[in-house]
């Protein structure tokens, strides 16, 4: 099979029809084998009614469906899981990813060999509400990946190799950074592809408020994090803590020779509790003996997780 289309959906069901038939008549124009795979997010209207009509009229109609609203990470996962073509593809189901994308996305992966591409919907159809914040998302995105030749990590639709959606694990939030996830599995050939962005056509968007650029960086934190510490935290907390106590020491012992000198020479000296660098030298030291347990319990957990010997072979003789 030629290629897998993956589409999430949260009540789309007046796009799907449209959508499926567009999908249909690119791939038959292109001699392309194809399954579209919808995955149902706990959808409240009559989505899942859709789809199931449309497997009825089309073997290539597959579906999930959810019991609940789990999320796009989620939906994207099962997805990938159940995807069987060669060139995996993700679009959006409200009409605002163009189907006629297929083709080029397809020859990218298969003729000039990326491991993913993404898309880049240059002209965007959004409010300026949405577009400023996602131009700063995107930008710290690309500092923190060190993946400089993406503009739009978010966006929905992407192509990968087979092999790049069997190897990543896309759970919580981290839809917004499967880049950064395929490249940290050792998949670094990303390109990205300037796409059409069409105004939607049917509801509204299911993805709007502030809270999911604050979620986003929580998010690209905590996986540039495991990323960089996750199989040696030791190395971090270990580290400073170790350097917190050694100042802290370093401090307490200057606070007490103080007091010693000015006892030797007869000096009247105040009481070392009296002293405000008596209990910066204490906090230090005590945070420090903090961070190092903390980095020496996350080793201990990291030395006996499931996966701390899975590393991802490219070839095996």
């Amino acid at each position: 099979m030629n290629i897998s289309i993956v589409i999430p959906l949260y009540n789309e069901d007046e796009s799907l029809r449209e959508l499926h038939a567009w999908i249909h008549k690119v791939c038959e124009a292109h001699s392309l084998t194809y399954e579209v795979i919808f995955i149902d997010d706990g959808s409240t209207d009559s989505s899942w009614k859709v789809i199931e009509d449309l497997s009825q009229n089309n073997n290539n109609v597959k579906g999930i469906q959810f019991r609940r609203n789990y999320g796009k990470s989620a939906a994207l996962y099962c997805g990938f899981i159940k995807a069987q073509g060669d060139v995996v593809i993700t679009m959006d189901a409200d009409l605002q990813d163009s189907p006629d994308e297929i083709p080029e996305l397809y020859k990218m992966i298969t003729e000039d060999h990326y491991d993913l591409v993404s898309g880049y919907k240059k002209k965007r159809y959004d409010p300026l509400s949405k577009t400023i914040p996602t131009k700063l998302f995107n930008a710290t995105a690309r500092k923190v990946s060190g993946i400089h030749n993406l503009h739009d990590f978010n966006c929905g639709l992407k192509a990968y190799r087979k092999d790049v959606v069997k190897s990543i694990e896309v759970y919580g939030e981290m839809h917004r950074y499967i880049p950064y996830l395929a490249k940290n599995a050792g998949f670094t050939k990303i390109g990205e592809k300037i796409v059409h962005h069409q105004a939607r056509k049917y509801g509204s968007t299911k993805f709007g408020g502030l809270n999911r650029f604050v979620n986003g960086y929580l998010d690209l934190l905590s996986l540039w994090f495991l990323n960089t510490f996750g199989r040696k935290p030791m190395h971090v907390f270990g580290f400073l803590g170790s350097l917190m106590f050694f100042f802290g020491l370093i401090a307490s012992i200057i606070v007490g020779g103080s007091k010693l000198y000015a006892l030797a020479e007869g000096i009247k000296a105040p009481l070392v509790t009296d002293s405000p660098y008596f209990y910066i030298a204490l906090t230090m030291m005590l945070m420090g003996t903090q961070m190092f347990l903390t980095g020496f319990i996350g080793e201990l957990v990291s030395r006996n997780a499931s996966e701390r010997n899975e590393y991802h072979i490219k070839n095996e003789i």
